[in-house]
């Protein structure tokens, strides 16, 4: 659903233009540094991308689901530290709040992260609770006005930075499953709660993904997302069913932004006296990538639009992350075999990086495998 046509075409250039004269310039400075600098942070803050998806009643630009993936498709076209680097604020870092908070939460918290003061981030996965999300081993015990977390989460994009985290704890020592699972808003600073340095990944520098430590965390009573216990996991579900349709597009702006690069090199690169765009099976590594793109593209606003309709898009929105990682990969793959020797050196192209960034799409998330599973689950449910 697109609310004003006018503003959001406004929106999509002014994107367009700052992804092009200012973020991709800065690519190698993000690379090189492993961080995304200060100056194109406060320029993201004052272009109101952290807060796309927050309501406007506090602060943000509360985008409907259409309007976020058409902004997801272009900040994704360059370095995936830039989207990160707002992307759980206008996603899963706020979503849990958005969906489920008390008003007095979403007061507190919403206008902070939708103004990128604060960044958020959503701690959910554990060294025995990645694809087994209910796997939570993470306590809360009540004392009194408050609550005590005891426990760790591990591949968490943001943790090292982050001023408030969205986290799933065991409120019911004996339960298994989803049941018992709370939902806690925890404060940096908070005591007992702590962040380990980032790692050293594969890809995607400049975006800091770590763990999170809770020793007797001491939270208040009042920051039980919806002020009830045993609701933590059907808020990470709502939170994830929207972020997996914002996922699959923030991994087709990529796809979009490699053949760009690839086409670009194929027709300046000339081998046998004619560029090699002329090479009939480069054109068809080309027709590929550009078709899997258009249907990760389709598939992805059929799907948003079908949830600003009210509609239940659970089998959609897997299908929407499955197909749109997978074919970012293989997007990647053929992008790397056009540029031929020179997509495998750091030193000649940028590609070798894209390569390696958009691999992680298959993993969070829900990797491929969990997704193939549910899509599976789904469709033999309907029948």
């Amino acid at each position: 659903m697109i609310r004003d046509e006018k503003r959001l075409q406004a929106l999509l250039t002014q994107m367009r233009q700052w992804v092009r004269e200012r973020a991709i310039p800065a690519e190698d400075q993000v690379a090189e540094r492993d961080e995304v600098p200060a100056e194109l942070v406060q320029e993201m803050r004052e272009l109101g991308l952290f807060g796309w998806s927050i309501p406007e009643a506090y602060g943000g630009a509360g985008l409907t689901t259409e309007e976020l993936v058409l902004g997801a498709f272009e900040i994704s076209q360059c370095s995936v530290a830039f989207r990160a680097r707002v992307g759980t604020n206008t996603g899963i870092g706020s979503e849990g709040i958005v969906a489920d908070g008390t008003e007095e939460q979403k007061a507190k918290y919403l206008p902070r992260l939708a103004s990128g003061e604060w960044t958020g981030c959503l701690a959910v996965t554990e060294p025995d609770a990645g694809s087994e999300a209910t796997n939570v081993k993470t306590t809360a015990r009540r004392e009194g006005d408050h609550y005590v977390l005891d426990g760790m989460k591990c591949f968490i994009t943001n943790a090292p930075i982050a001023d408030v985290f969205t986290v799933t704890a065991r409120t019911e020592p004996e339960s298994k499953g989803a049941k018992g699972i709370s939902g806690f808003i925890v404060e940096r600073g908070m005591p007992g709660l702590s962040t380990g340095a980032p790692y050293r990944k594969m890809g995607q520098a400049g975006s800091p993904v770590g763990e999170v430590y809770f020793k007797n965390c001491i939270v208040p009573a009042t920051n039980v997302i919806g002020g009830e216990e045993g609701r933590g996991f059907k808020t990470v579900m709502k939170t994830l069913n929207k972020q997996r349709i914002h996922l699959a597009a923030l991994s087709t702006g990529p796809a979009m932004r490699m053949l760009e690069m690839a086409i670009a090199h194929t027709t300046k690169r000339v081998q046998f006296g004619q560029p090699v765009a002329n090479f009939q099976l480069v054109q068809a590594l080309i027709a590929d990538c550009q078709t899997e793109i258009y249907a990760a593209r389709s598939m992805i606003l059929e799907t948003a639009r079908r949830r600003d309709r009210g509609e239940e898009v659970v089998l959609e929105a897997s299908m929407c992350k499955y197909f749109a990682t997978e074919m970012c990969g293989r997007v990647a793959d053929r992008c790397v075999q056009m540029f031929g020797g020179s997509g495998y050196v750091a030193d000649y192209a940028p590609i070798e990086r894209w390569y390696r960034d958009v691999r992680l799409f298959r993993l969070y998330e829900g990797t491929s495998q969990i997704h193939q599973l549910n899509i599976a689950k789904q469709t033999l449910a309907q029948a």
